[in-house]
């Protein structure tokens, strides 16, 4: 799985290099007194005086720390997520059940989590939903909904 990653890691470098629009430049800087990767990625931006692309929180906070601009993979990618209100209708496709009794999973296409009640036996299908309420945590947003039908029987 590290080496997938690594070579994944390689060929978006491999892209970017060939991206007119970027400037990239590899350096073969150490620095010996330091272990762990996370502090020489640190002591590398500040020498450099350069900020840090990460998705990793325990990195984004030392570097903070340590007054290292940091630019979040994770932020960057909520931020650009569409808003979803309170109310808001939408369709989705039940794929797995939830954690609690009687709840289905559903996803968008950008990967966020809809937890939908009432829906755990409608597994593979189709269904409507209203939006109850949204969560934003640190790992992402999660949506939780209920069947159209169910919130119609309210009103």
């Amino acid at each position: 799985m590290k080496r997938l990653r690594g070579r994944r890691g390689l060929d978006v470098l491999n892209h970017l290099q060939k991206s007119s629009n970027i400037n990239i430049e590899i350096v073969d800087h150490d620095f010996p007194k330091i272990k762990g990767v996370d502090g020489k990625l640190v002591a590398l931006a500040k020498q450099l005086n350069a900020k840090l692309l990460t998705n990793d929180y325990n990195l984004n906070k030392v570097a903070e720390l340590q007054g290292v601009r940091v630019l979040n993979i994770n932020e960057l990618a909520n931020a650009m997520k569409p808003v979803v209100l309170p109310g808001e209708q939408m369709t989705v496709k039940i794929v797995r059940e939830g954690k609690e009794l009687g709840q289905g999973v559903a996803y968008l296409d950008d990967g966020t989590m809809i937890i939908v009640d009432n829906a755990q036996k409608l597994l593979n299908m189709n269904v409507k939903v209203v939006v109850t309420s949204v969560l934003q945590t640190t790992a992402g947003r999660m949506i939780f909904s209920e069947l159209k039908e169910m919130a119609d029987k309210k009103n």
